[in-house]
């Protein structure tokens, strides 16, 4: 029985997966058993940020591995203080919440949000969310989650979540009372398409925050980590959320989520409000004290910036009457077609190249931030062959 055979018989059926079982990766390619080599544009789904086999980061895991696996946060461990001192000594936040992934780190933000609301606001629990966003699977974050499709046969969801359209201020502004306390929202949104935000909608959403001690939360469970050109994306908006939710980058593929919220809102929690036994594991965190370290020494962040700007120039260039729109931020990149992406991606597959969609009908580009010019020019150029 071989490992697709294994899957399909003892695995839950909850992903379709491509017809492909992967061996072993190096730097932006990826082989599979057989030994044919990929070039990989999905990076894990946004998670491999460095790329496969940084020796920094893997020496980093292994020597905690050798040193202490997981002791519970019952205890102090070295790992998780510095990283969180270099989460916070980075961005606008004061304290940070360790979890396991994206929808974990939403969820947490959900509930820091409630409590606030609960102790500052008179009890007020209505959250704004954005049609077409995604925040995660549990039953908060689905809901949280403007798609319908993600919803169905999981009723009842989660009361008082409220939805407005994305990058439309009035919409947000019709849902406003006395009985909100957050609005949330991702500053890209990523399932729902490759769609930036408008700068003028965050500057809006702030001002309405502001006046309404209302708390802002950005999703940057896949923006985050250097993937827009900037460590956090709320910095190419000069935007500052009250709590800030990341994942996906900051492990460099080990599962790690991390809550972010600045004094006022973060001291709405106490002791058992909430809690994560495998939050803050010390090889998660040595992993991901490597990952910020390697970002921060190896010119990565200018990488994106150049990197970014590049692929979208190429795609553009890319002569066919089926793409309807190239956007993105950085290396995360979309393009839009009038036909179904998945049939798109396999085609990719066959000639070598890894690419997901966003949605239907969106090509997703999220490569390893490592990526060069001259890998770009080869993963666009199989693209471009089978488009035109």
């Amino acid at each position: 029985m071989n490992t697709k055979e294994k899957t399909d018989k003892f695995i839950m059926n909850t992903y379709s997966r491509f017809p492909l079982t992967l061996e072993r990766g190096e730097g932006v390619c990826i082989y599979d058993e057989k030994g044919k080599k990929y070039l990989d544009f999905t990076a894990g789904i946004a998670v491999n940020a460095l790329g496969y086999g940084n020796k920094n980061v893997i020496n980093s895991a292994l020597n905690q591995m050798n040193k202490l696996f997981h002791v519970s946060n019952l205890y102090y461990t070295s790992p998780m203080a510095e990283l969180a001192k270099k989460l916070v000594e980075k961005s606008c936040f004061d304290k940070v919440f360790f979890c396991n992934s994206g929808a974990e780190a939403n969820e947490a933000a959900f509930k820091l949000a409630r409590k606030y609301g609960y102790l500052h606001k008179n009890g007020a629990s209505k959250v704004i969310s954005m049609k077409n966003s995604f925040h995660g699977r549990t039953l908060a974050t689905i809901t949280l989650t403007g798609q319908t499709k993600y919803q169905q046969g999981f009723s009842p969801l989660v009361e008082n979540i409220l939805y407005a359209e994305y990058n439309n201020l009035k919409s947000v502004e019709k849902l406003i009372d006395n009985e909100v306390c957050a609005i949330f929202t991702e500053p890209v949104q990523g399932e729902g398409g490759l769609l930036p935000a408008k700068k003028e909608f965050l500057e809006g959403l702030r001002k309405i925050c502001d006046e309404n001690n209302i708390l802002l939360i950005f999703d940057e469970v896949q923006t985050g980590i250097g993937r827009t050109g900037k460590l956090f994306c709320y910095e190419n908006f000069n935007v500052t959320p009250d709590i800030l939710t990341l994942a996906k980058g900051l492990g460099g593929g080990l599962p790690i989520g991390a809550m972010l919220a600045k004094d006022f809102v973060a001291s709405s929690f106490s002791s058992g409000d909430h809690a994560s036994t495998f939050g803050g594991n010390p090889v998660s965190c040595a992993a991901a004290n490597s990952v910020l370290n390697e970002i921060e020494t190896k010119n990565i962040l200018q990488n994106v910036q150049e990197q970014g700007e590049y692929l979208i120039k190429k795609l553009k260039e890319i002569k066919s009457p089926h793409i309807k729109d190239v956007r993105g931020l950085g290396l995360m990149v979309g393009v839009e077609l009038d036909i179904e992406a998945k049939e798109i991606t396999l085609k990719c597959l066959e000639h070598g190249l890894l690419l997901i969609s966003a949605g239907k009908n969106v090509l997703r580009f999220v490569p390893p931030l490592i990526i060069s010019k001259n890998e770009i020019d080869e993963g666009v150029e199989i693209l471009k062959k089978i488009m035109e």
